[in-house]
């Protein structure tokens, strides 16, 4: 089990421990499954193009799932998140090839707030280009 990460023990400017995600079209159709969302720019690349997009892009609730990954493997405990929000600036793009793409995500502690509550800003990007804006989370620490 994971030691929960005392808020004494946490400076602004903390850094996480960074992640990168693989996204596949695989990992997509898993998504839209579980999701329920089919929407067709999500698998089909013939209709993506077709609406002005470069390719199949990932969903930007699974987007955003990926990159709070980063927060609640260092909490250790998911419920630690008490606030989270992003807005989407750019679209994972996923080729459709054994790669596929990457999100990598990395965090730091913004600032100290009341009751044990920090703010985590999180910097996410993919193919060089920020996924997220304004990615930030309120976490409740030991």
């Amino acid at each position: 089990m994971t030691e929960k990460i005392a808020y004494d023990d946490v400076e602004v400017g903390t850094e996480l421990p960074a992640r990168t995600f693989p996204v596949t079209r695989a990992t997509l159709v898993r998504y839209a499954g579980a999701s329920g969302d089919f929407n067709p720019i999500h698998w089909n690349e013939k209709f993506a193009v077709e609406v002005g997009l470069p390719d199949v892009i990932a969903h930007g609730m699974f987007t955003m799932a990926e990159a709070i990954r980063v927060v609640t493997d260092w909490t250790g405990d998911p419920a630690a998140v008490v606030e989270y929000g992003v807005r989407f600036t750019k679209p994972v793009v996923v080729p459709n090839d054994d790669k596929g793409a990457t999100i990598e995500v990395s965090a730091k502690v913004a600032a100290k707030l009341d009751d044990n509550k920090v703010r985590v800003d999180l910097l996410a990007t993919s193919a060089g280009q920020k996924v997220l804006g304004m990615s930030r989370a309120v976490v409740r620490l030991a």
